[in-house]
């Protein structure tokens, strides 16, 4: 990590939680750079372009639902939610807006690291090591390139992020083949997020906005209290 240290943005007003997080990622080669009102974070993410952004909802300078919004419009960084709020409502709002993942306060710093690790992880599947099944899979009018992490649709380049990507490569490498919701969260976010449905659905959701045509024939199909299949032609 020294040669290609990887930087985070941490969005935070609390100064003991800023101290906190700082402090462990420094030690363990992270950069980390801190914005203690928000109002500042888009241009950080121009200048200092992070690779994670952990971003606190209350805020005195803006509302985090907005810098949310705002980071995920203008880049495909990693977005982890910690807060204090608690509600399921909020937790889907953010995930809606983009965010990869949301951790309540308190938390613990391990929990937190093992987080950051993970999206990590799925923003850099074009490692080789990490990559496994490579090649083009086609469904209909949707192309995934697995090597490049591209996606098209009639031949159109689909923006997705590294985590939509991940959870629409976990479908399409089994095609037609009933996959669960605990089944999917294991291999895209990881152990302990078996009962995060909501995880799910609202990245399915986002997938089918972006790949299935409108009134067109469905990509991936719901079933009801299973899972999710991705339809083969």
């Amino acid at each position: 990590m020294a040669d290609d240290p990887t930087t985070v943005l941490v969005v935070e007003d609390d100064r003991n939680i800023v101290d906190l997080v700082r402090s462990n990622l420094l030690v363990r080669g992270f950069d980390v750079v801190v914005s203690s009102t928000g109002t500042d974070v888009m241009a950080l993410l121009a200048d200092r372009r992070p690779d994670i952004v952990l971003l606190d909802l209350m805020l005195p300078g803006v509302d985090g639902f907005d810098v949310c919004r705002e980071l995920r419009a203008e880049s495909s960084v990693g977005i982890i939610v910690v807060s204090a709020r608690r509600g399921e409502q909020d937790k889907v709002r953010a995930l809606n807006l983009g965010a990869d993942d949301y951790l309540t306060k308190p938390f613990g710093v391990e929990e937190l690291l093992a987080r950051i690790t993970a999206l990590l992880r799925r923003s850099r599947i074009n490692d080789p090591d990490d990559r496994g099944q490579t090649g083009l899979l086609r469904f209909g009018a949707v192309t995934i390139d697995l090597d490049a992490q591209l996606v098209t649709r009639d031949g159109e380049p689909v923006h997705l992020t590294p985590t939509e990507f991940a959870l629409l490569r976990e479908l399409a490498l089994a095609p037609g083949k009933l996959q669960s919701h605990a089944q999917l969260l294991r291999s895209v976010w990881g152990p302990g997020y078996e009962t995060e449905t909501e995880y799910t659905r609202v990245y399915i959701r986002r997938l089918r906005a972006k790949l299935e045509e409108p009134g067109g024939p469905p990509l991936i199909l719901t079933e009801p209290r299973a899972g999710y299949r991705m339809i083969v032609d």
